[in-house]
């Protein structure tokens, strides 16, 4: 029943593994393999017994379970399932425990029998665990193993909840999370300190034990245990690594998940790129020739013949003539990524001998002023992540729109709403009725630790953060009739968030007001939410119904990266120098969004806020264009290029 093709295997791997180009093919894929299981053993045969995982990664796979179940008459009658863990302690109902999650995302929306359904009990008394363990072996033992178990992976390389440093031969126990996993699990908790300490989890052994193992993995931030866990020893420090030793374990990736395996980037240290089909095109040339600049420690104009024989490179020599003919190749195409001019010249004051307006389009580059939209996924990563090159674009006399496409209002906390509650009464800005609901939250809050779960509060958060983006718009200098405060609603789903029609209007509608020239998007689908991948995505299906319109064909799309993760150097395509004037002044505008200062939520180990990573992403990206022999600068933002045509052909979300 094995239906997941895997790659032929290279050197440098240790497990099978498939690659997909979305997670949402991926799903669809193991799916298709776990319903094949299923309708192979009929009524009346031996159950199928699923190993199943929790968290963002099985979403899909649930969603096209669910859909061949209502569509395809996929019947779960004959099967049995067995968590991999649960957090301690927490109870069955609690919204955040792992019961909870299974059946609002499958177990209520398939005809699998509750009896069928089995879960480590986050609820039991702590004298009672160990036995609780123990009867959960036996539980998988009695039903005859488990046939098929499903894995994601942290991003310390556990599987289950088996931190780094669990054994091979461990079973099902309680475990003491790492300080990496509660920070990445604090967001649903509303902050770490409520997060459990502990968790009940499946061993490293008795998922082995399973007949078939599909660990999957999605997006960026996943590439670089992926690549630990894949090419990597076995060690219990990454405890995924376990599963290069078992008969019948794949591990099935997005495209961002495998980048960093070495087949995907740096493929000319398998053999000549020809024989893995293949070429020396431009974005490959340019990667590795700063792939060696940085093993050599070499600008990249100083690297010789040498370096590159010895680095395995003798095929892009071959290709170019010398080092000197591949030198001026990679330094050109990192060269002509540099403008201060992120939305072109104004003709009518380019002189002769001023530089080019490269890197955008020719077609483009005189047409001044430009309509320019730059979408925010939450109402601060356009000053996070391009607040420089808003500045500048606004500066140089563009039409610069900028449109937050959700409220935000789940990152309020409810402290700070308090608290602004307490001066909206206290300046008597809100009397009778108004007045009166605004004291029943206080006090609620001020016995119970927390305000009404009720729309009208997370109405009054998002009004909160339309006020801080305002405030960030005009440190930038945006005009407050070009802001757009899109609220697109599935960011307010009560349960799974989704893309659906109203979103994609609502984006259409925006698209066909504006009739952009430039578009600058969030390209960051590392984002643990999921809103940056699904904004991205609404835009995408925007664009399906506008590539028809006369703005389209002219229209350039350019990805900035959000906090949570940065562009590759060799994936650069426009970079824009900052000032320290001009640092400062993003920094600023950050500020403004008061109710993210000092508590906006990270995923591991790094404690510093957003100003602080964003200004030292920036200054350490300036570092590394001076490494590489270019121009010194106080801080760059780089942006990927997406040409709205390509960008349909190519992005699939």
């Amino acid at each position: 029943m094995n239906t997941l093709t895997p790659l032929v295997r290279c050197s440098h791997e240790q497990v099978p593994l498939a690659v997909f180009a979305d997670n949402a093919a991926a799903a669809r894929a193991v799916a298709g393999e776990i319903a094949g299981l299923i309708r192979s053993r009929p009524a009346g045969t031996r159950p199928v017994v699923l190993g199943l995982a929790t968290g963002s990664t099985p979403l899909g796979l649930y969603a096209e379970l669910i859909r061949l179940h209502r569509e395809e008459a996929l019947s779960f009658a004959n099967v049995v399932t067995f968590n991999l863990d649960e957090y301690y302690p927490l109870a069955a109902d609690h919204p955040q425990s792992y019961h909870h999650f299974m059946r609002t995302h499958l177990f209520d929306r398939i005809d699998i029998p509750p009896a069928n359904v089995h879960l480590p009990d986050g609820a039991v008394p702590q004298a009672g665990v160990d036995a609780h363990c123990r009867a959960y072996e036996e539980m998988i033992a009695a039903a005859g193993g488990i046939d098929f178990q499903i894995l994601g992976i942290g991003r310390t390389g556990h599987i289950g909840f088996n931190e780094p440093g669990s054994p091979q031969r461990s079973r099902t126990r309680l475990v003491t999370l790492d300080p990496i996993t509660r920070r990445d699990a604090a967001g649903d908790f509303g902050g770490e300190e409520h997060t459990p300490r502990y968790a009940l989890t499946m061993g490293v052994r008795s998922i082995l034990e399973a007949r078939r193992i599909v660990l999957m993995a999605w997006g960026q931030h996943k590439a670089g245990i992926v690549r630990n866990a894949v090419e990597g020893g076995v060690t219990a420090q990454v405890t995924a690594s376990f599963l290069q030793e078992h008969d019948n374990a794949i591990f099935i990736l997005d495209h961002a998940a495998a980048g960093a395996l070495t087949r995907f980037r740096t493929p000319w240290l398998l053999g000549p790129l020809e024989d893995q089909g293949l070429a020396w095109d431009e974005r490959m040339t340019r990667r590795a020739i700063l792939w060696l600049s940085g093993q050599r420690g070499k600008a990249i104009l100083k690297l010789t013949d040498d370096d590159y024989n010895e680095a395995g490179l003798q095929d892009l020599l071959r290709v170019h003539g010398s080092a000197y003919e591949a030198n001026r190749t990679g330094f050109y195409q990192m060269q002509h990524t540099i403008t201060g001019w992120p939305g072109g010249r104004d003709p009518r004051r380019t002189q002769p001998g001023d530089a080019p307006a490269r890197p955008l389009r020719a077609s483009s580059a005189g047409v001044f002023p430009k309509r320019v939209l730059v979408l925010s996924p939450h109402p601060d990563d356009d000053v996070i992540s391009m607040g420089g090159t808003l500045c500048r674009l606004v500066e140089h006399g563009h039409e610069v729109h900028v449109a937050h496409q959700v409220s935000g209002a789940n990152a309020v906390s409810d402290e700070t709403l308090w608290r602004t509650l307490l001066f909206a009464r206290a300046a008597g800005l809100a009397g009778g009725a108004t007045g009166a609901q605004l004291g029943e939250w206080c006090a609620a809050y001020e016995t119970k630790g927390a305000l009404p779960a009720i729309p009208e509060v997370k109405r009054w958060k998002g009004l909160v953060r339309r006020q801080e983006a305002a405030a960030a718009a005009r440190v930038c200098g945006v005009a407050k009739e070009r802001l757009h405060f899109l609220d697109l609603p599935f960011y307010d789903a009560p349960v799974a968030r989704r893309l659906g029609v109203a979103d994609v209007d609502i984006m259409h509608r925006l698209l066909d007001e504006v009739r952009p020239h430039l578009v600058y998007a969030a390209g960051d689908l590392d984002d643990p939410h999921g809103t940056h991948r699904i904004c991205l995505h609404a835009l995408r299906e925007a664009l399906v119904r506008s590539a028809q319109e006369p703005w389209f064909a002219e229209a350039e799309l350019w990805l900035y990266r959000g906090a949570w993760a940065e562009w590759e150097l060799d994936e650069i395509d426009l970079a824009v120098p900052l000032s320290p004037q001009e640092v400062l002044r993003r920094r600023r505008a950050i500020f403004r969004h008061e109710t993210q200062k000092d508590q906006a939520l990270f995923p591991g180990d790094d404690r510093r806020e957003f100003w602080q990573r964003t200004e030292d992403r920036s200054r350490r990206l300036a570092e590394s264009y001076n490494t590489l022999g270019l121009a010194e600068y106080e801080a760059i933002e780089a942006f990927k290029r997406y040409a709205p045509d390509e960008f349909l052909r190519h992005v699939k979300l």
